[in-house]
């Protein structure tokens, strides 16, 4: 208690309004309350319940041994749970208040004499730290021989010492038979230890340390498990979750805790797995020996062996599946997962093997001469509604881009721009179809353009120019229409892939090309692609290097 000087000594005078023993002194601690008033200004009912409690001293009888009032060897219970709260202990946030006990000097002699004489009860109520000690739960174990100190007969036989990798001591005390009844390798330590012990070479307590351990946590975990049933295991796994039952798992198939590895591959074949879970335990067992038996189920859900063999018959499968489906929102689910899985950047990437690219070619040849069918019905006028040949056309032009789209990733396009170069039939189909038919067949023909703009394409001197030939001026006529119905594409893209194709051809070919579309420019102005810096570009290749070059000769 600290100690006030001046005026406020009188405060810890005892006040002599009464015969009697001393009564318990007043303190006030140091908060934002108001200070006591003054021995002077209390009221008369103050002096009243002092004369009360003072007199209620008197006549408190004597307390035995064995009956400490707010003392934890009072209560019956094993656990160091104070069973008896003073009701004048007041806990606030913010302020502190000291309070006297109320026991007298003799009380407090006999209360120390007490715990004297009382025997002492050793019960852990909290743990010690996980990272520095444990104790493993009491165990009925009986040491024979004579003179044997192990545990002082309660069963902690032995001292296993972890030492971490990264730094980082962790003992347990343990019951050396529950020891080597879960474990071989700390079996076969333990009976060497006691080798040494019969010869007089070392004490009776097990002493074994384990170096270089990678996790203490986990370590400590797993010999925990040794205490637990068949059942108790299972549910320990269940708490702790597959990544760390993984962790624990490596440890067991370690010191061949069998018991443990058993339940644990129990417990992961029958939960699912995330991505990293399933390449961590993939990596351990292909580390690890495991029984065939025990681990055939969980082998199972890694992969089959029809597997490899299925793989171009399924890719097959899928990518026919997509394109002959009729309805419009799972074919664009469907389209983004398998392009997800075919595609080299994808997340699914595992030593993926080749794509089969004659079947992705077959399925947009299909899909190409699909296309032309539906045109020649449009072209002559068929009986067809022009909403339902409309939606035809649109559903073969995205199955196009989609398979283009995987044939570019795949740095396989060349060949598709060739097969699309080709298309003279469909080409003059073209004329004859409504624009709103028609433009469709631009979409295809704007994704090459850019995909050669950004270098994604690189085609033979005579593709492109058998691309451009056939498809430079359907794609003038139908800009206009793409422009409003963009559908995903970028107009800017398809201009500036327009013009680097464009400027890779020989330039008699630029000439012919380039004066086309200005005058499809002057007569269309934003209804014609804008071709303008790619113009000056092969307007400064042709006339003004070449003055250039001609006049330096």
């Amino acid at each position: 208690m600290m100690t006030m000087g001046g005026g406020d000594s009188d405060l810890r005078k005892p006040t002599n309004f009464s015969a009697g023993p001393l009564s318990r002194r007043r303190s006030w601690c140091c908060s934002f309350a108001v200070p006591p008033a003054s021995p002077d200004a209390l009221s008369i009912s103050s002096r009243n319940h002092i004369q009360a409690k003072s007199h209620s001293q008197q006549q408190r009888p004597k307390l035995g041994p064995k009956s400490v009032p707010c003392s934890p060897q009072s209560s019956k219970s094993p656990l160091n749970i104070v069973g008896r709260i003073d009701p004048r202990r007041i806990l606030s946030p913010g302020r502190v208040s000291p309070i006297d006990s109320d026991l007298t000097i003799d009380t407090m002699q006999e209360t120390e004499t007490t715990h004297e004489e009382e025997d002492p009860v050793v019960v852990d109520s909290s743990p010690s730290l996980r990272s520095e000690s444990f104790r493993a739960p009491k165990i009925e174990v009986t040491v024979s021989g004579p003179g044997s100190d192990s545990g002082s007969g309660s069963g902690y036989d032995a001292r296993l010492s972890l030492k971490g990798r990264n730094g980082g001591v962790l003992v347990l005390e343990l019951s050396s038979e529950v020891l080597a009844a879960n474990s071989e390798v700390f079996a076969g330590l333990i009976v060497e230890d006691k080798k040494c012990s019969s010869l007089g070479l070392k004490k009776n307590t097990c002493r074994i340390e384990v170096c270089d351990v990678e996790n203490l946590g986990v370590f400590r975990d797993t010999v925990e498990l040794m205490f637990e049933g068949s059942d108790g295991i299972i549910k320990k796994f269940m708490k702790m979750g597959v990544y760390r039952a993984i962790d624990v798992l490596e440890v067991a198939a370690g010191i061949k805790f069998s018991r443990a590895v058993l339940s644990c591959l129990k417990y992961l074949e029958a939960v699912p797995w995330t991505e990293d879970e399933e390449e961590k335990l993939r990596r351990l067992l292909a580390i690890h020996n495991f029984d065939d038996a025990a681990t055939s189920e969980i082998l199972a859900r890694f992969n089959s062996n029809e597997t490899e063999n299925s793989q171009d018959s399924l890719s097959k499968k899928l990518v026919w599946s997509i394109t002959s489906c009729s309805d419009v929102n799972p074919r664009n689910e469907l389209r983004s997962l398998v392009k997800g899985l075919l595609c080299k950047s994808s997340v699914y990437e595992k030593e993926q093997p080749e794509i089969n690219k004659e079947e992705i070619y077959r399925a947009g040849k299909c899909c190409v001469d699909s296309l032309a069918k539906l045109f020649e019905e449009g072209s002559r006028g068929s009986s067809k509604k022009e909403k339902p040949l409309i939606e035809s056309i649109s559903r073969e032009v995205e199955n196009i881009n989609w398979l283009l789209e995987i044939m570019i990733d795949w740095e396989i396009a060349e060949e598709f721009v060739e097969i699309w170069g080709k298309q003279r039939k469909l080409v003059e189909m073209h004329e004859n179809v409504s624009p709103m038919v028609r433009y469709e067949v631009s979409r295809v023909t704007g994704a090459i353009f850019i995909a050669m703009g950004k270098r994604r394409v690189q085609c033979g001197g005579e593709a492109r120019a058998g691309l451009v030939e056939a498809w430079f001026k359907p794609m003038l006529v139908d800009f206009g229409w793409l422009q409003r119905c963009k559908k995903g594409q970028d107009m800017r893209e398809v201009e500036e892939g327009m013009g680097q194709t464009l400027l890779t051809l020989p330039v008699k070919q630029q000439y012919q090309v380039f004066m086309e579309w200005f005058r499809w420019f002057s007569k269309h102005g934003t209804e014609c692609p804008n071709l303008s810096k790619a113009f000056q570009i092969w307007w400064r290749r042709s006339f003004l290097r070449g003055v250039e070059s001609s006049s330096c000769r």
